[in-house]
């Protein structure tokens, strides 16, 4: 950086000057991550004055929602209790939030779950639509979730499954034999989140390569990247980035 108020005594040209409070050229001055639930990005130590960054979020308690339900949500519990004896020591709570029914399931149990959800006359729900993972850092000490959307083509209904397990012991049974479209969807689970399905088919990376280190989309995982250039300026990757004091 130049300033243009800064010139030597020769020529007159700018010399370049070392902004204050920046560590030109050096790593961010801040850690690779930051406490969870706190900012508005999580970031701290960037001269914010919107007051964004003194945010703190409440982390609400997911609670067992009390009967009855509304709608179908109802039905679909008692035809799940019926058709499988195990329920009660299978599904840890039930909960309605946002118009959705979110059944959370004891990770072990969650392939006996859905052979249930899917074969049973009086539930019928035979297609899984998405596997994916969350990561909550410093909000579940089973931080890490698998969400499975599951839909009814028979009835018209939709239905969220939910297991948790933690980043020392992230396994749990693969669904490919239940639900043959959770394959790739398994897969990106366990490239971006290191979750690993026993009994997967083929459980390998299915986005990065295969001699990568970690897993990307756990939010303790570094920030990185490369340089990119836009309209002839550098921007560095943000753990390359300057921090503003």
């Amino acid at each position: 950086m130049t300033a243009p108020n800064d010139r030597n005594s020769t020529g007159g040209l700018p010399v370049p000057v070392t902004p204050a409070g920046a560590s030109s050229g050096a790593p961010a001055e801040h850690p690779p991550s930051s406490p969870a639930g706190r900012g508005m990005f999580g970031t701290h130590g960037t001269g914010d004055v919107s007051g964004f960054g003194g945010l703190v979020r409440r982390q609400q308690p997911i609670e067992e929602t009390p009967r009855p339900y509304g709608g179908y949500f109802d039905e679909v519990r008692d035809a799940l209790e019926e058709a499988y004896p195990d329920f009660g020591d299978a599904i840890e709570k039930v909960v309605v939030d946002r118009g959705e029914l979110t059944l959370h399931v004891r990770p072990e149990r969650i392939a006996e779950v859905c052979q249930v959800l899917r074969d049973d006359l009086a539930l019928r729900f035979e297609l899984c639509s998405s596997v994916s993972g969350v990561d909550y850092l410093g909000a579940d000490e089973r931080r890490l979730h698998v969400v499975y959307q599951l839909t009814s083509m028979t009835y018209r209904r939709r239905l969220r499954l939910e297991a948790a397990v933690s980043a020392e012991a992230p396994h749990l049974p693969s669904v490919t034999a239940i639900y043959p479209t959770a394959d790739w969807q398994e897969r990106e689970a366990y490239d971006m989140f290191g979750i690993v399905f026993d009994g997967h088919p083929n459980l390998t990376r299915i986005l990065m390569p295969d001699d990568w280190e970690g897993h990307p989309q756990r939010k303790d995982y570094p920030l990185g990247g490369v340089p990119v250039e836009y309209k002839g300026a550098e921007i560095p990757p943000p753990d390359r980035r300057r921090s503003y004091q």
